[in-house]
């Protein structure tokens, strides 16, 4: 099994900044793209951003320009900074990963269990 344990979430003004973390860890045999996805209240999961282990990046709109990941593939994690956070912004947000562990049979997906972000106005 991959276990991936998020932190960094928080209550934050707007316009402030978090930088969200998530290792990977366990018996990996290996990972491939990593994420982040968001929950509000009400709607459904999203994805943020994600990193292929190549290092090429993608982006939600709603985040561009606002939002960067980042991956260390030594230490088996991913970053999330976010900068100039608006209150639509508050969620629970998700670890997400496609890998591979010495018990699965092929990469399959795994999610760690949220930290929340929340941003006040």
């Amino acid at each position: 099994q991959v276990r991936l344990v998020e932190s960094g979430g928080g209550l934050v003004q707007a316009g402030g900044s978090l930088r969200l973390s998530c290792a990977a860890s366990g018996r990996i045999l290996s990972i491939d793209a990593m994420g982040w996805y968001r929950q509000a209240p009400g709607k459904q999961r999203e994805l943020v951003a994600s990193i292929t282990s190549d290092g090429v990046t993608n982006y939600a709109v709603a985040v561009k320009g606002r939002f960067t990941i980042s991956r260390d593939n030594a230490k088996n994690t991913i970053y999330l900074q976010m900068n100039s956070l608006k209150p639509e912004d508050t969620a629970i947000y998700y670890c997400n990963t496609n890998s591979q562990s010495d018990s699965d049979f092929f990469s399959r997906p795994y999610w760690g269990q949220g930290t929340q972000v929340a941003v006040s106005s």
